[in-house]
């Protein structure tokens, strides 16, 4: 029997590699390009998202999303490739990296345009004043913070790219610092009870803000980083004279997509295909101007119209988005973190100084922010918990820093820690800061039916 399995091991890593002995032998369907591997990977990667997510839900309470991110660290080098080498190498070689890039952009790409599509843009005007102080410090202290730490990681090789500015690194930091959660966020506050409360609308409101300023900050270094001025102009330019006329006249022509919808009570695969291809032109554009392609799908999805429209397209859209495309980003981002090279006392401990001062920056800055706005001590510690968690969203920037050459692998697998500990942390943190006392004593309404998948990221 171990004659055999060994046969069909080597059988197996014979025709995955395209230079193996049994390259002759597998080339009717296995050409030199590795496009053999993907039907594989995907497989690999559906099968280890959904049994770590799974595990995640029910020994750690997570959502499923969360598991999945750490899914994705467990397939890279980290675990994986560290107890089995060659058969990680067999199933995700280098070359095949960029067929799993595409497929993780186009993920990440509907991931974002599916956010935009759920933003609720009642809860910002309803608590916009209230909410500057608490949005201010969890914007003002991650940058004043990242500031101190950055000229000292600046001296530590291998972290930044050489040759990147003080400044430009600097506000890199500061905005992978800054960033919340925000669909995670979402969905915490809805099952919870709390979309409607003080706690709800302001945790919501000065989340989005954090994270459109940390989005802007991303753009403005993405556009100056290794660039003339002509290129920054045009990336800023065209970003703001875009956005600008997405959220002043795109709603208004799009709107006749929703109208066409409402009148035949569903979502034609006609209309899903014009859909689509407004979707990915959105982000080629932001993609060709210099900034990236989920901001034109982000921005796409914030216009377009509600209502059924939004719930047909979830319906055919969102479980091949958050099932299959999706795990690809996580997967591509595990593929990219090497914990092996947090492999001195030195590294080890500026990986958990950064989490410490990311955690100090957004928990902390924000209960400090929410008492001084008259919130009670339990009610701020909850919005400090909530606005804490990073998520998806780190893993999208901290992903662009390194496509881009802004951070290198060290750095990056850092910032991956970070992202996982932060979000891991959000839940058990809040119901023990709030929720466990909120329910005992009845002001946390009955707990809501959960988002969709997409919001638990």
């Amino acid at each position: 029997m171990l004659d055999l399995l060994n046969s069909a091991w080597h059988a197996l890593t014979d025709v995955l590699s395209p230079h193996g002995p049994a390259v002759n032998a597998a080339k009717s369907y296995a050409p030199g390009d590795y496009s053999i591997h993907f039907f594989l990977q995907l497989a690999i990667i559906i099968l280890a998202c959904r049994v770590v997510g799974w595990l995640g839900q029910k020994l750690l309470k997570q959502p499923q999303v969360v598991g999945e991110m750490i899914a994705g660290v467990v397939l890279g080098p980290s675990l994986f490739g560290l107890f089995f080498p060659d058969l990680q190498l067999a199933i995700f070689p280098k070359e095949t990296r960029n067929v799993l890039y595409t497929g993780a952009q186009l993920g990440v790409g509907l991931y974002m345009f599916m956010v935009g599509l759920t933003l609720n843009l009642d809860h910002f005007k309803s608590k916009a004043k209230s909410a500057a102080g608490v949005s201010a410090a969890g914007i003002v202290a991650p940058f004043l913070l990242a500031a101190l730490i950055t000229p000292f990681l600046l001296t530590v090789p291998g972290l930044f790219t050489p040759g990147i500015s003080q400044s430009n690194a600097t506000l890199f930091m500061g905005a992978c610092i800054a960033l919340t959660a925000f669909p995670m966020l979402a969905r915490i506050i809805n099952e919870n009870g709390l979309a409607n409360s003080s706690l709800g609308t302001l945790s919501l409101t000065a989340g989005a803000f954090d994270d459109a300023a940390s989005w802007c900050v991303l753009a403005l270094v993405l556009a100056t980083f290794g660039a003339g001025p002509g290129v920054a102009v045009l990336a800023i330019g065209g970003a703001v004279i875009y956005s600008a006329f997405m959220l002043i006249w795109g709603r208004k022509l799009l709107a006749p997509l929703g109208r066409i919808v409402e009148e035949k009570g569903e979502m034609t695969t006609g209309m899903l295909a014009v859909t689509m291809m407004l979707f990915c032109a959105s982000a080629f554009f932001m993609d060709a101007i210099g900034i990236h392609a989920i901001f034109g799908g982000f921005l796409m999805g914030v216009c377009m119209p509600r209502g059924l429209f939004v719930r047909e397209l979830q319906r055919k859209v969102e479980p091949i988005a958050v099932v299959l495309l999706l795990p690809m980003f996580f997967t591509y981002s595990g593929l990219n973190t090497r914990m092996d090279m947090v492999n001195s006392v030195e590294l080890l401990l500026i990986a958990l100084g950064v989490l410490a001062v990311s955690i100090l920056a957004k928990f902390g800055a924000c209960w400090g922010a929410a008492r001084l706005a008259g919130e009670d001590n339990r009610t701020a510690l909850g919005i400090g918990a909530l606005m804490n968690s990073r998520g998806l969203m780190e893993l999208i920037i901290i992903n662009i820093g390194l496509q881009k050459g802004i951070i290198g692998p060290t750095l990056f697998s850092m910032l991956v820690l970070m992202a996982i500990v932060t979000t891991v942390m959000a839940t058990p943190l809040f119901e023990l800061v709030y929720g466990r006392k909120a329910r005992a004593t009845g002001e946390l309404g009955a707990r809501g039916e959960p988002e969709p998948q997409l919001a638990a990221a």
